[in-house]
């Protein structure tokens, strides 16, 4: 079934892999930046549109007519406060609108092998901290809304450009390793599952997570 998609940070390394992806699937996608000047990275077979998610108008402009609206957007360094602005942007502006919202977060809120979460780690890199704070915080913002059917995936620790093999192992809230205690997927296979979710859904309010 063609589903109709509106993909907010649809020029960032895993929008536009989710834009990819969706319209290898046949469905109808409409790519949304803030600058009209990224149009051009951005597939011809897409709707192209601009907008700002920290906008709940805007947010309910696009999700107008759609099934599912999926936030990939990644502040800039120093901004990391806008993840969850926007967030609860997305949140409000879908209110009431039987829209679904999946949103590709962070890995801060799993629980390592150790027992704590990520965001807990010690050995957490001092430079990834702001914005696994931002995302624990972002997760928060969805586990509080009660009124939209939103889903939260969060990736693995490692999470880069890589081959699609269209498999994946899935979680709930544990950070998935495999028997080298590694954490790891590529972004193709991370908007696999994405859509996978979007096209049978099955966490409805909820966290999943996803790792080979």
């Amino acid at each position: 079934m063609t589903m109709r998609i509106t993909v907010f940070g649809a020029a960032g390394s895993v929008g536009a892999r989710v834009v990819a992806e969706a319209l290898s699937r046949g469905h109808e996608v409409t790519a949304v930046v803030r600058d009209s000047a990224r149009f051009r990275e951005l597939p011809a077979e897409a709707h192209h549109r601009t907008a700002d998610a920290r906008d709940p108008e805007e947010v309910t402009r696009l999700a107008a007519g759609q099934d599912v609206v999926i936030t990939a957007t990644r502040p800039a360094p120093g901004l990391e406060h806008e993840l969850v602005t926007a967030t609860k942007a997305l949140l409000a502006g879908l209110t009431g609108t039987g829209v679904r919202l999946l949103v590709v977060g962070g890995a801060a809120t799993l629980t390592t092998p150790g027992g704590l979460t990520v965001v807990e780690d010690p050995g957490l890199p001092a430079e990834i901290r702001d914005i696994a704070l931002a995302c624990a915080a972002q997760h928060a913002a969805c586990r509080a809304e009660t009124s939209v059917d939103w889903t939260y995936l969060s990736p693995p620790a490692l999470l880069e450009p890589g081959e699609r093999t269209g498999t994946y192992r899935l979680g709930t809230d544990e950070l998935l390793v495999d028997a080298h205690g590694e954490s790891r997927i590529s972004i193709e296979d991370l908007a696999v599952a994405l859509l996978d979710e979007a096209e049978h859904p099955t966490h409805h309010q909820t966290r999943f997570t996803v790792a080979y």
